[in-house]
């Protein structure tokens, strides 16, 4: 994995705070290198734009508020962020959290609880506590994510039906019950933009990935309503339209009563923020082969909310997809996230009297296809066929999210995990098995417990690393840790697990993206003496690999991997 670390020994590290921009320009910025991060940010910005508006929207906002924390955010942690290509601003996530704060606070009180939420990540990564955020498990993660997009799919379906509802509920069914008692005022025509703008957003996304969508969708909709009078809820009509500028800067005032009772709040947007913020700045690392500053990043992350708040926007964080699109169109260093920012103002200034034709239910379509991407049916159903703890954690993480509350149900989900851990923890001390632990020292990868051999009689091009203990979300973390500080990318890498008894499904998750990232590098990944049960969750978490049996096994496949790549596909 490529490092982007300073090689600064002392000093308290400092240098963990550095921002990527730093590192960026001082490694060289040339020509080209301009240019690829002007066309990805202008590429991001077709995508953030129609996003933003539609995640303002759902959250009981204005929509010009979700172009306001994509500009300031999207800058801000660009340049003191910890990750080359993070793309910041308003996110499906923040959307139940926000659209319930707003219900019984108000906008002002959103305000005050996303100025203490800034402050506590600052203060989070300040004191180098980014590290642990990871730790949380993946199926707690994946529950409430899921468990988000069906509650927000709820709150699009009246925009989408046309549905005329003077009050809407905060809460997923006291809105459907809503929306079910003004089904009188279903609008076809709604309607039939709504489904025009999906089929043509699932066409170009299918056909012609490389085009804004979501851009697409909206300007032709936008199109109909102007040219044809169609009679349907617009920006325009329920809003008023839109700003064609950045408003100025607004600081609040707030008493200690008030931080009281939005601490609650503000530690949701917190614990909301610093987790998708890292998962997004993962996923970069994944697809890029970088390392992100996990610190440096939640600082930025902190300072971007507090700018939101006090420029009229909503909470803020890591974009998975922005991020995603912003390193596919060639993103160089944080430059782009700058331009993409810089591109949502100009066609603010451009175009705003335009957008009061964007009809609503266009925008419910937006999210509709959001939903359908945040909910990762598909990996909810591989961790439903992952350990029973799991399937536990998930399903309670899932469920309290629809029905009580996402705080509750984060928190819920933690403690489940935790306690599932520790159960299985005591099984395997009780059992005689060792502790999770991943060998630390390169001189311990060939040395495992049975059928060692020398290093230097491992063929060219092949490592080995011995994992011992229990494969949980806590050892997962150290795991990735360890291994993207491993450097250098042999052509094949053995994995002796025969002393990892079980694997949870972050575990399982944490396998299949060093899996990917390795892959990426051209490093063919053997999974050497697993043991059956851990093995069974693996295979039923989709993660098709070269196992062997032994370890004489793993190094012949080894060697035909190294000599023919492309048997890998063979194998796995």
């Amino acid at each position: 994995m490529i490092s982007d670390t300073p090689t600064v020994s002392a000093g308290g590290g400092w240098h963990l705070f550095i921002p990527k921009l730093v590192t960026a320009l001082r490694d060289g910025y040339r020509l080209r290198d301009a240019g690829a991060d002007l066309f990805a940010g202008l590429t991001v910005s077709v995508v953030a734009l129609p996003l933003s508006l539609a995640l303002a929207i759902a959250s009981g906002v204005t929509p010009e508020r979700g172009l306001f924390t994509a500009a300031v955010a999207g800058v801000i942690v660009s340049l003191l962020g910890g990750s080359r290509f993070q793309i910041a601003g308003p996110t499906g996530a923040f959307v139940v959290v926000v659209a319930g704060i707003v219900h019984q606070f108000g906008y002002q009180g959103l305000v005050i609880a996303m100025l203490l939420a800034g402050a506590m990540l600052i203060v989070t990564g300040a004191l180098k506590l980014g590290t642990y955020i990871k730790y949380i498990p993946f199926p707690v993660v994946t529950g409430f994510t899921a468990g988000i997009a069906v509650v927000i799919f709820s709150s699009q379906l009246g925009d989408i039906l046309g549905l005329t509802v003077l009050h809407p509920p905060a809460d997923a069914f006291g809105r459907l019950a809503a929306d079910a008692a003004a089904i009188g005022t279903f609008n076809p025509f709604a309607c039939a933009i709504a489904l025009a703008a999906l089929s043509s957003i699932l066409v170009v996304q299918k056909f012609v990935p490389r085009l804004p969508s979501f851009l697409i969708a909206i300007v032709l909709a936008g199109a109909c309503v102007r040219f044809l009078h169609l009679s349907v809820a617009t920006i325009g009509t329920r809003f008023g339209g839109i700003p064609s500028a950045l408003p100025a800067p607004h600081m609040p005032s707030f008493t200690f009563t008030d931080l009281r009772i939005l601490f609650p709040a503000a530690f949701t947007i917190f614990a909301l923020g610093g987790i998708e913020s890292l998962l997004s700045a993962v996923v970069a690392d994944a697809m890029t082969g970088r390392r992100h500053r996990a610190n440096c990043e939640l600082v930025a992350q902190g300072l971007a909310n507090i700018a939101c708040a006090i420029m009229g926007g909503i909470p803020a964080t890591g974009a998975i997809a922005r991020t995603a699109t912003n390193i596919r169109a060639g993103a160089r260093t944080p430059i782009a996230g700058i331009v993409h920012s810089l591109a949502i103002i100009a066609m603010m200034a451009l175009f705003a009297p335009l957008a009061s034709y964007i009809p609503l239910a266009a925008l419910g379509a937006v999210l509709a296809v959001v939903c359908w991407n945040m909910a990762e049916l598909r990996v909810f159903a591989t961790i439903l066929q992952s350990t029973p703890g799991d399937r536990a954690v998930l399903v309670v993480t899932f469920l309290l999210t629809i029905f009580v509350d996402l705080s509750v149900a984060i928190a819920a989900g933690v403690v489940l995990a935790s306690l599932i851990f520790a159960r299985n923890m005591a099984d395997t001390v009780s059992g005689g098995r060792a502790m999770p632990r991943v060998a630390d020292d390169i001189d311990e990868w060939t040395t495992p417990n049975t059928g060692a051999v020398p290093r230097g009689e491992l063929p060219a091009g092949v490592e080995a690393v011995q994992l011992s203990g229990p494969f949980f979300f806590a050892a997962a973390a150290e795991f990735e840790e360890l291994l993207s500080r491993s450097g250098g990318a042999p052509k094949v890498l053995i994995l002796r697990m025969a002393s990892v008894p079980l694997i949870d499904a972050s575990g399982a998750a944490a396998l299949q993206r060093f899996i990917r990232s390795a892959g990426a590098k051209g490093t063919a990944i053997i999974i050497s003496e697993l043991p059956p049960e851990p093995m069974s969750v693996l295979r039923g978490m989709d993660i098709a690999v070269p196992m062997a049996a032994s370890f004489g096994d793993s190094i012949s496949l080894a060697r035909r991997l190294r000599l023919a790549p492309q048997a890998f596909e063979a194998v796995a």
